[in-house]
């Protein structure tokens, strides 16, 4: 059995690019070995927005931890907020842009097809 790896995220280094909001990775291989998994948590404030794409060998999720945004997928935009998830398969997009008053955190994991 592997011993445990425990990740304090509020202990996460955070960096931020302009619009984009701020970010700290807490599951990927050099944190914990984790080969064809990314995992990140980004704070997004007004104005800001991610762009969440994948490939053909790539799966994405992104769950609502706070707060309130709007998802636009296939030109379509969906008002989500605390607790809502979106799944993206291989080949799809979506944008996620912070609505509301207080801060939007998401939970963003990608996985990749091993090679």
């Amino acid at each position: 059995m592997s011993p445990l790896t425990f990740i304090d995220t509020n202990e996460l280094p955070r960096s931020s690019e302009p619009g984009k909001g701020a970010f700290a990775d807490f599951v990927n291989e050099s944190l914990c070995g984790a080969k064809n998994a990314a995992g990140t948590l980004r704070w997004l404030n007004q104005g800001d927005k991610i762009e969440a794409c994948c490939d053909t060998n790539t799966h994405q999720l992104i769950y609502v931890r706070q707060g309130e945004a709007v998802v636009t997928l296939n030109s379509q935009q969906y008002p989500i907020g605390k607790g809502a998830g979106v799944y993206l398969g291989p080949s799809e997009a979506a944008t996620i842009k912070h609505a509301g008053s207080a801060p939007l955190q998401l939970f963003h994991l990608v996985v990749r097809k091993l090679k």
